[in-house]
């Protein structure tokens, strides 16, 4: 990668002399350079598709934007964006609130150093539940998602239509272990907590948030460390699968929600699949989300975080749309081989959403976003 930033930000060496003609010849001199940086920037978003913003807002948001967005932007960071943010702030206390209140008192279920409150019965689990359904809706009401079109497939997929219909009846009656998405933002996370309230995994510094520590307990979240290989890692690795079997055998423990690319894109590709969620043969329910638009993109793919928000609150009105395939059920085929079945469960997903698969993944990703750093950096 370093090759693809070469001579990108160098100059000539500055003798030290005045001349009139300095700022024409070092006009010229640039030209190269720049026509340089955007053939380096070209070729990367040939080779990291799956991770370039296409919205108006360019690579990392920083691209040039016409008068119009210009003038509706200005206009929404002195009325939309200060409303938006004290409401988005307001609901997540009040939730935080409600955690403390009905997990007063309450031991944490702890599991391989992870502590949460997902495994809690009774009239408080109900009331965390409900309350995170609604305020997570709530929420994205707040940010522009005014409506969102859900669209549930009853067909069975295609392993389905060969068995025999007393075997889809038995079937259906089988409670899935996971959900598993494709991953384009951290508004996927509020979406599935309004849509079904089910247990993630999450990088370890999340448990340490203001606020979203606790509601992540509640949740019930699984948190890892991305970099780690040592045991521990694979102690997470464990809680994952028992908890898809506990999903799959007791209706009463949470279900479990994986993004098995384990990285966002901008919602026209589909990563390679790692293999958790489909470790233990159960059943899973494939979900497609997408965020149509027209100015800025909601996908979180190739921009900092709080860019991010910023232009998100500044938008009037965001979309989405989601997809809910059928329970897919796997063959003895896929049961005894969790790649293959993670593979199968991909394709179908990509043909059902009409996405493009990608064989890039976050190393690809980390690479891509680095490079964009080092030529916006020196711009």
């Amino acid at each position: 990668m370093g090759s693809e930033l070469n001579g990108i930000g160098s100059k000539p060496a500055n003798t030290g002399e005045s001349d009139p003609n300095d700022d024409d010849a070092s006009a010229k001199d640039d030209l190269p350079l720049l026509e340089s940086a955007a053939e380096d920037i070209q070729e990367l978003e040939k080779k990291f598709a799956a991770f370039v913003r296409n919205d108006a807002y360019g690579s990392m948001g920083c691209g040039k934007l016409p008068l119009e967005e210009k003038l509706l932007l200005c206009i929404a960071i002195v009325t939309l964006f200060p409303i938006r943010l004290v409401l988005v702030m307001a609901i997540l206390v009040v939730y935080y609130l409600i955690c403390r209140i009905f997990t007063l008192f309450s031991a944490p279920n702890v599991e391989e150093d992870q502590e949460d409150f997902a495994h809690m019965g009774g009239c408080r689990r109900a009331v965390i539940v409900q309350s995170g359904r609604f305020l997570s809706r709530l929420l994205l009401f707040t940010v522009g998602f005014y409506w969102i079109n859900e669209t549930h497939k009853d067909s069975a997929n295609t392993q389905e239509n060969s068995k025999t219909e007393s075997t889809k009846q038995s079937e259906e009656q089988e409670r899935p272990g996971a959900i598993v998405s494709n991953h384009l933002s951290y508004l996927d996370i509020l979406y599935h907590m309004s849509s079904s309230f089910p247990s993630f995994v999450a990088k370890r510094s999340v448990s340490k948030l203001p606020l979203i520590g606790l509601i992540g307990k509640c949740l019930g979240c699984v948190y890892v460390q991305r970099e780690s290989k040592s045991s521990d890692f694979k102690g997470v690795a464990g809680i994952v699968t028992n908890r898809v079997c506990n999903a799959h055998q007791n209706k009463l423990a949470p279900m479990m929600m994986l993004f098995p690319e384990g990285t966002t894109t901008n919602g026209d590709f589909l990563l390679p699949f790692k293999t958790g969620a489909f470790l233990t043969g159960a059943p899973v329910v494939p979900v497609i989300l997408r965020y149509p638009y027209q100015r800025f993109s909601p996908a979180w793919d190739s921009i900092s975080g709080v860019r991010h928000v910023a232009f998100l609150l500044c938008q009037f009105v965001n979309h989405l749309e989601v997809t809910w395939l059928p329970v897919y059920h796997p063959s003895q085929q896929e049961k005894d081989n969790p790649k293959l079945y993670a593979n199968n469960v991909r394709k179908l997903m990509a043909t059902e959403g009409g996405l493009i698969l990608s064989d890039i993944g976050l190393a690809e990703k980390r690479i891509y976003l680095a490079a964009l750093n080092g030529l916006f950096g020196q711009s």
